[in-house]
């Protein structure tokens, strides 16, 4: 049976990898993202809406989907404030997550963060928890979060804090042993992978994948 997917956060790092597996998966019939610019990605299954994603707890017109891939997210900096970032990581997220269930979709899948805790003293990582928390009150069959620490990959835009971990990447490993190896830096694409296999699955109540999970589960 065919499916429809409906993306947020298509453009970014994530997102675009997610995207470009959906289109060459057979699974899926209909693509659908949202977001305020199209990608330049052009294939006959793919349809793109253009909108503020403040809409989207407005939006009544998307067409039946099956499953939802959130790949929303930013850093406080680049939001440039608390209130800001919380509009994109939580506000947001909650508004996909209700728009995808008035379309029909019976699976959720998230990228959140390591560290995600909604009683956590750092904002960040309570907003990720917070949100959820949220999500997982509501009715969707499926809900799948992935947890990534470090994400790796080309982005678009430039974060400095990121580029210098970046550049220790490659020894963490060697470090982050045990029970920190949940915190080990991580390929956009392995998560990317880990969202399409899990989603092929589909396994039932909210799940949580992290660094090993996401490695173990990636399709080829």
């Amino acid at each position: 049976m065919s499916r429809t997917a409906l993306v947020a956060g298509a453009t970014g790092l994530v997102g675009s990898h997610v995207l470009e597996l959906l289109l060459a998966d057979p699974q899926w019939s209909h693509v659908v993202t949202v977001g305020r610019r199209k990608t330049s990605n052009h294939n006959a299954k793919l349809e793109q809406r253009v909108l503020n994603l403040s809409e989207l707890d407005s939006v009544t017109d998307l067409p039946h989907v099956d499953d939802v891939f959130c790949c929303l997210g930013t850093t406080i900096k680049q939001a440039g404030s608390q209130p800001a970032f919380r509009l994109v990581d939580h506000e947001f997220v909650v508004g996909l997550a209700r728009a995808g269930l008035r379309a029909g979709a019976t699976q959720f899948l998230l990228v959140s963060a390591i560290g995600a805790d909604p009683e956590s003293r750092v904002f960040y990582s309570r907003v990720k928890g917070e949100t959820e928390a949220a999500i997982r009150k509501l009715s969707y069959r499926g809900i799948q979060i992935f947890r990534p620490s470090l994400l790796l990959g080309d982005r678009s835009e430039f974060r400095l804090g990121e580029r210098i971990a970046m550049l220790g990447a490659p020894m963490l490993p060697l470090l982050l042993v045990g029970r920190l190896r949940r915190y080990r830096p991580i390929q956009a694409a392995t998560v990317a992978r880990a969202m399409i296999s899990i989603a092929h699955d589909a396994p039932r109540g909210p799940n949580v994948f992290e660094y090993d999970a996401m490695r173990a589960s990636q399709v080829a």
